[in-house]
């Protein structure tokens, strides 16, 4: 299983001056899903290959979802919104943090005997920012270091072990002036997320840069990273093994589909399964909360 998760993005209404969705040119998730699937009107998709259940990321819990206790709810199957009071981030308080060491889905797969990996790879100054007190660790940094697993480092980058948020790893160089980095095109990064995620278990990557330019309000820059995307989509499904592996492709709360804000938004979020018994799984998801009990049910039934 490939848990590839979209940080920030939701299932919005159609309007080519707001909704990026509206614009970008995404041939291979209209492939799968067909025409318009981003709409919220939609509602769930059954298509051959692949399904799309709008999922709930409010949980009951009043106000606009947070990173914190969204990737908390996402990593733990709890509804952790609801359990502190509030929707609550971008980074975990302590009662967050320690419902996450408690118990996540990495740390269940790991004691099953499950091999993880979690493909991000960090600069060195994230580290030092860490020890330093001046950031702190998200949700789902926590969940991966609670289960053991370590982050991967520019090293990992450098040597294929990891891929750079942005799939491309352009960032690397522009802004982390890092030259070794090896650029990739996003057909190139989505084929070689596949054949990483062959070598485990459950693989988890997370694409954060959506969320960061749903707030900047850029529908150009939205609509770029929408089309990049899709090209990397594009190069995993022709490099995944549909007949064995799990595609799922899911978010924490919506953003990028409502540049008409800088906030979050309270639209459903997509969860895309394709793969082996992708509809069968689907059926299970309503909300944020469904999405780990059904990754440790594909683990338990390929186990």
């Amino acid at each position: 299983m490939l848990l590839l998760f979209l940080d920030g993005v939701g299932l919005g209404v159609a309007s080519c001056e707001h909704n990026p969705f509206s614009r970008a040119e995404m041939p291979a998730l209209a492939d799968l899903l067909g025409r318009d699937w981003f709409l919220r009107s939609r509602g769930p998709i059954f298509a051959q290959r692949a399904s799309l259940v709008p999922t709930d990321a409010c949980l009951g819990v009043q106000g606009r979802p947070q990173s914190a206790t969204g990737q908390a709810t996402l990593m733990t199957g709890l509804n952790v919104a609801r359990a502190v009071g509030q929707h609550y981030g971008p980074f975990p308080n302590h009662q967050i943090t320690t419902m996450l060491t408690d118990r996540n889905l990495l740390m269940e797969a790991r004691s099953a005997g499950q091999a993880i990996a979690f493909l991000n790879p960090y600069p060195t100054q994230f580290f030092q920012a860490v020890q330093s007190g001046r950031r702190a660790y998200s949700a789902i940094q926590v969940a991966v270091l609670a289960a053991g697993l370590g982050l991967r480092t520019h090293d990992d980058l450098v040597a294929g072990r990891a891929v750079s948020p942005d799939f491309t790893a352009e960032a690397w160089r522009s802004r982390l002036r890092s030259p070794e980095t090896p650029l990739l095109t996003p057909e190139v990064a989505g084929r070689h997320l596949a054949k990483m995620a062959q070598g485990y278990n459950l693989t988890v990557f997370d694409h954060w840069p959506s969320d960061l330019i749903g707030h900047s309000q850029d529908l150009a820059a939205a609509v770029a990273l929408l089309e990049r995307l899709d090209m990397v989509v594009g190069g995993l499904l022709g490099a995944w093994d549909a007949d064995e592996g799990l595609l799922v492709i899911t978010s924490d709360h919506g953003n990028l589909e409502d540049l008409s804000t800088r906030h979050h938004t309270c639209n459903p979020v997509p969860t895309i399964l394709v793969g082996r018994d992708h509809q069968r799984f689907a059926t299970g998801i309503r909300s944020l909360m469904d999405i780990a009990p059904v990754v440790l049910r594909f683990l338990s039934d390929g186990s």
